[in-house]
């Protein structure tokens, strides 16, 4: 691994340096992108997630008083990955970040005692350098994730649910977040990077969270059965005045009745009567469900593509 340029110190990252790190990750997309991807709230979310180890998985390159390089690597329990970010305009900064992250993230995962761990990274589609970098590590692109959006510029109706649905709007007692967590699980088991976390750490990640509350967590019954669920928060609310679903899942059993364009339009409706500008959320194009084609058929639109590339280590 070459060294760290002269004249640079690193240090672990800390819950208050939350604003410098937003303020140089916006430096770095902002002239890729033309706006920032990530809002303070989401970096000072991201800090305090109780899957993130700062003292051991987060380094800040600073020059002088200036940080010039943030990364991070997070092994989550739900699968044998771990997540990581770099961000750094000066390749060398970067490249050593990069190496520093992967470096850990095996660590990591022997320390966990895994026989293999998937290194996970995702590259903004105008960022080439990275990809570059990423190519020559001996990473593979996997799939892209779309940052989805519809602009709500007029009062939007409320739809009707299916037949037999009834929607349950939060989710305030253990019984219903079970419901909800079983329900994501399921409805995601097909894609194993989004698997959510095992229930008893999937709450305590929901709750370190600036930007959600459980009023935010809506169920759709048929029946009686939880058979839906919509995640929603407020990740882009000070950035673009708009909510953000962060999980719509419907179960097998109960999709072709038209349940998940419902959970849209009906979350639709309630933020343009929130004064809410818009809605996000995000989909990996690789979904073995038609999500992609759900959402444009709505009326969401891409605004931003992220590749995600992955390289598999075996521990042996």
């Amino acid at each position: 691994m070459n060294p760290l340029p002269a004249g640079l110190t690193v240090r672990p990252a800390a819950l208050d340096d939350a604003k410098a790190i937003a303020a140089q990750m916006a430096a770095y997309t902002t002239p890729m992108l033309g706006f920032p991807k990530h809002s303070y709230e989401n970096v000072l979310d991201y800090l305090n997630d109780p899957a993130i180890d700062l003292a051991s998985g987060s380094w800040l390159v600073h020059d002088g008083n200036e940080l010039v390089g943030s990364a991070t690597a997070v092994l989550t329990g739900a699968r044998p990955q771990v997540d990581l970010d770099v961000f750094a305009v000066d390749p060398a900064v970067a490249a050593w970040l990069f190496a520093t992250a992967s470096a850990r993230a095996v660590d990591m995962a022997r320390t966990a005692g895994l026989p293999e761990v998937k290194l996970h990274f995702g590259q903004l589609e105008q960022d080439t350098a990275i990809g570059q970098m990423l190519t020559e590590g001996g990473f593979t692109r996997s799939t892209a994730i779309h940052l989805m959006r519809i602009d709500h510029t007029a009062p939007t109706p409320a739809p009707e649910p299916p037949a037999g649905v009834k929607l349950q709007v939060g989710a305030f007692d253990e019984t219903t977040r079970r419901a909800a967590h079983q329900v994501i699980a399921e409805s995601f088991a097909t894609q194993p990077s989004a698997v959510p976390r095992p229930y008893d750490e999937w709450v305590p990640s929901r709750e370190s969270r600036s930007t959600f509350d459980w009023s935010q967590l809506s169920v759709a019954e048929l029946d009686g059965e939880a058979v839906g669920v919509r995640e929603c928060s407020d990740q882009f609310l000070s950035s673009d005045n708009c909510n953000y679903i962060g999980r719509l899942g419907v179960l097998e059993a109960a999709r072709g009745r038209g349940l998940a364009k419902f959970l849209l339009r009906d979350q639709f409706a309630r933020d343009a009567a929130a004064g809410r500008t818009g809605t996000m959320l995000h989909v990996d194009t690789n979904n073995p469900t038609p999500a992609l084609g759900l959402y444009l058929s709505v009326g969401m639109r891409p605004t931003v593509v992220t590749h995600i590339w992955d390289q598999h280590v075996h521990l042996g």
